[in-house]
This record gives structure tokens, sequence and C-alpha cells, in this order.
């Protein structure tokens, strides 16, 4: 339909949107104050104990991963973008799974705290401290994000000014997780997860029915049957827009980017064995898969919504609430909203208590080793309120680039901290200077290839640009390039060569205990395929989009 009009959202009743509010935030604090009186040591703080079971870490896991984004930019990217955006989605799912299989496992048998513990043994300080600087400057890129948007549904929902509902809303995250620690803050993120899944899944069970689906009973893939109605209202609904290079960009930045996200690797180390930890993959899935297939479903019914009833959806954000409000009970809606809160809160906690984790435990291990567990948590603590705060700051007037800069953030992490963690796992030659250079060089041309940075140098365009897709084709194949060969290079001039102490950490973390053997991930065919490969998509990357 030409022209549809336009629906906005309205919450039918302010105060039923008030008492979902309060009532969340109440079971969020009892959590967390019962949470206080468990944490006593610094593994209590930053790792919950290592005590966690494989169905409350994977519903935290999901909580922690999903975001605010779920429920309000997923969806309206799917409104927009259409079939090509769930491709997108798809590769940054796998993050999970990847850090599980790739190297979870190995460092959970480190009782690590984040990625950053195990490059301090691997490589050293140097490689350390740069490490935290840039995850630390991920988390509060993404934490901000949450806070933005949240910041803006208060100011939707209540009629709070955008700048209240920021301060609101950072106050109370920051107090929530620093009342509970990750004791309190993993059972809370279980809670807030299946809060999304209900809110999400249940009411769109309704939504499905009202526009004819047969299989609304599963929201999930209620869509199957609307096929043939989607296409005969949409029919470029499926088609697959762009170009081959488009989504294999993906890759590099989306799902190679998350890998090093320190917020989802501490899920895995909070486990209570490394079995548990395998077993916390197939319920992630299970569990993810029910909360982002019915978010596909919500960006399939928001299309046939403006197809059959003839009005556009705006702002998109707002897709899932219109629905609800125009087909569902005010209730309904109502409880959609705390969907919406545990979607972001769940994924600033987890990027505040990460960036703790990076100044409390594996800084302060290289500024101050010998420090008491009780000044490292008082660190710990400081710095997640600090990092909290910046957000809080930047959220009141964020720079342009800030504002689109949580995906970006991942081809970042993919160029500068997953090389050093992958290769560092799975291959005793990766010398800790080529690390080093590595993340630095790659990580500077990054930036600089971004449109956020030098207008005149750029590579791509678009979406693919600013969302650092076209850049972490050109610079994740170059930062493992420099890696391997100057790993080669430099040990052969016996500049900051392995030593043997690190490459029993390899075997250590791969389940050899004190059984040494140095022929053990120290071939070379891995990564002369790894160069070859990297070469092939780094000229890729470079030629016009």
């Amino acid at each position: 339909m030409e022209n549809p009009e336009t629906y906005e959202f309205v919450l039918p009743s302010m105060w039923m949107g008030i008492v979902v509010v309060v009532a969340f935030f109440a079971i969020l604090y009892y959590v967390g104050y019962r949470a206080m009186k468990m944490t006593t040591t610094a593994d209590d703080f930053y790792a919950a104990g290592f005590s966690v079971g494989p169905v409350v870490n994977a519903l935290a896991m999901v909580a922690t991963w999903a975001s605010l984004a779920t429920f309000m930019g997923v969806i309206a990217l799917i409104y927009k973008l259409q079939v090509p955006f769930v491709y997108l989605w798809i590769q940054w799912g796998l993050s999970i799974p990847l850090i599980t299989l790739l190297y979870g496992t190995c460092l959970r048998r480190m009782k690590a705290y984040t990625p950053a513990t195990f490059i301090k043994a691997r490589y050293g300080n140097e490689a350390t401290i740069l490490v935290v600087i840039w995850g630390s400057l991920a988390m509060i890129m993404y934490a901000l994000g949450q806070m933005i948007g949240l910041g803006m549904a208060f100011e939707v929902l209540f009629g709070i000014p955008y700048n209240w509902g920021i301060v609101v809303v950072g106050i109370a995250t920051i107090v929530f997780i620093t009342l509970g620690s990750m004791y309190g803050l993993t059972h809370n993120a279980a809670f807030m997860s299946l809060v999304m899944i209900l809110t999400m899944v249940l009411p769109m069970g309704g939504i499905m029915k009202a526009l004819g689906s047969s299989g609304w009973w599963f929201p999930p893939l209620a869509y199957g049957d609307m096929v043939p109605a989607m296409l005969d209202e949409l029919p470029n609904f499926f088609d697959m827009t762009y170009s081959y290079k488009w989504y294999f960009s993906l890759i590099p930045a989306l799902t190679l980017g998350p890998v090093a996200l320190p917020h989802l690797a501490m899920r895995v180390f909070t486990s209570g064995s490394v079995k548990t930890a395998r077993w916390n993959l197939p319920w992630f899935v299970f569990f993810l898969g029910l909360l982002f297939g019915a978010t596909y479903t919500a960006g399939f019914a928001g299309n046939m919504f403006t197809a059959v009833e003839g009005m556009a959806i705006e702002p998109p954000d707002q897709t899932i609430l219109a629905l609800n409000v125009f087909y569902n009970p005010d209730i309904v809606a109502a409880l959609v909203i705390g969907g919406v809160l545990a979607g972001g809160l769940s994924t600033i906690g987890g990027n505040l208590m990460a960036i703790s984790g990076l100044v409390g435990n594996d800084l302060m291990n290289v500024v101050k080793p010998n420090a008491e567990h009780k000044s490292k948590v008082t660190i710990g603590y400081i710095a997640l309120a600090v990092g909290g705060l910046i957000a809080l700051l930047l959220a009141f007037r964020p720079p342009p680039f800030l504002v689109v800069s949580v995906l970006w953030a991942f081809g970042l992490l993919a160029t500068t901290v997953t090389p050093a963690i992958l290769l560092g796992v799975w291959w005793k030659q990766t010398n800790k200077l080529a690390v080093i250079i590595s993340s630095i060089v790659s990580g500077v041309v990054y930036i600089i290839i971004s449109p956020h940075a030098a207008a005149g140098i750029v590579v791509g365009k678009g979406v693919t640009a600013a969302l650092g897709m076209a850049g972490g084709m050109v610079t994740v194949p170059l930062a493992f390039m420099i890696v391997i060969i100057g790993s080669v290079v430099f040990n052969q001039m016996n500049i900051a060569p392995v030593t043997l102490e690190e490459k029993q950490v390899i075997d250590r973390i791969h389940g050899w205990g004190s059984d040494y053997e140095e022929k053990r991930y120290n071939g070379m065919l891995m990564p002369v395929i790894m160069v070859l490969v990297c070469v092939v998509v780094f000229i890729w990357g470079l030629q016009p989009w």
C-alpha cells in the first residue's frame, strides 16, 4: 500500500506501566540483597564462586547477550531491512557457541574472571594492559547504547524527560549490580531472561492469531503458514538483497568480534566445572532460539500489520509495543515494558561487571599483583561505578558516532583482541611482541578507515562502513597475518621468544595437566592456511564495495 498512515505507540495507562516498572525493580533489588550476603571473596564477586549451573548460566547468557536491541532495534531493522537483517543477527548469535567451543572451556580450567586473565598468563603484563583498554572501551560503548535506549524508552512510555530517564536507569542499574555482585547479577539476569522470553513469546501468540496464523500457539515459528500471504502483500520480503560480499563481511566483524567480549566470556567462566560450562551451550541455544524466533516473528508481524492495516509504525523501534497495544489487552502491553527493561538492564549489568573484572582483577594483577582480595574487590566496585558514570554522562549528549557504535565496537574487538585469544589458545608459537604490534597497528587502521574518524579515508560505504563490516574485512585478516608472520620472524630472531612456562599454559588449559609435550598445538600447517585465507579476504575487502 502506498503512503500508509502513521501509527504511533501510546501506552493506554501510564500508571499500569509504572506499577510494572516498580515491581520489576523490587525483584531485582531483593535478589541483589540476598546475593550480597553470599559475596565474601573475589571469586564470589567476579565469578559467583564458580558455582553456577548450566540452566541458570544459559539464561543469564541470553539476558546478557540479547540486550534492549532485541525488543526495539532488532525488530525495527527486520521491519525496515526485512530478511537480510536476520542473517546479520544470526552471525552475532554464533558468538557464545564459538566462545564455548574455541576457548571458553579451556580458560575455565584456569578459573579465569575474564579473557584478560589468560592474556596475562600467555603474553605478560603489556599485552594485558592493552586488552584491558580495548575491552573497557568496548564495554563503555556497549553500555552507552543501552542507556540511551532505556532513556528514550522512559521518555516515550512515561513522558519522563530523556535526561531524567537516563539518570533513573543509570543509578538504578549501578546500585543493583553493586548490591549483589556476580551472584546477584547472574540470578537477576536469569530472571530477566525469563521475563524477556515470556513477554516476547506469549504476547506474539495473540498478535499472530489476530493476523490469521493457525500456528499462533507457538510464535517462534508462527509465521510459517503465513508466508504465502506475505509474498502476496510484500513479494520482496524474503529477497537476498545484498551481494555475497555483504553477507561474508558479517563473519569478521559480527561473528569474531563478540568472541572477545568479556561480559559474554565471563558467563562461561562462572560455571561450576568444565562439564557444566559445555552444557551451557545447548541450553543457551534453546532459550535464545525461543527468544529470537519470536523476535523474527515480531518483525514479520510488523510488516504484515502495515500491509493489512495500511498503517506504518513510526518510529519502527516501537514495533513490538505498537503491535501489543493494537491487538492485545492493555495489561499485556504494560508487561511487555518489563521485557524492554530486562533487555537493557541485563546487558548494562554485564558490561559494567566486565569493566569491574578487567580493572579490579586483571589490571590490578599487573599494577599491584600482591594486593589482598578485599582491595581488588574494592577497586572492582570503583571501576564498576566509574564505568557506569562515564556511560551515564556520555548519554546526556551522545556524540553521533557513539549512538551507532555498539556493532562497530565488535569489529574493533575482532581486530584487536580476538586474534590474541584464539591463536594464543591453539598455537604455542604465538609471540607476545607480535600480538602487541598487531593489536595496536590493526586497531589504529580499523579506526582510520571507518567513516567515524577521517572522512576521506574510508573502506566500504553506507551501513557496511558505519557498522565496521567493511573495515573488519580488512583489519581482522590483517591482524591475524601480523600475529602469525610476526611470531615466526620474532621467534627465529629470538626476540621476545615464547617461554616454556607460556607453552605449558596451553597444554594445561587443554586438560593435559602437567603432561607437557612440545609438539602439541605447535605445528605450522594451520597458521600457513590461515595466512593464505587472510590474504584472500584482505584483498577482497579492499576491492570497491
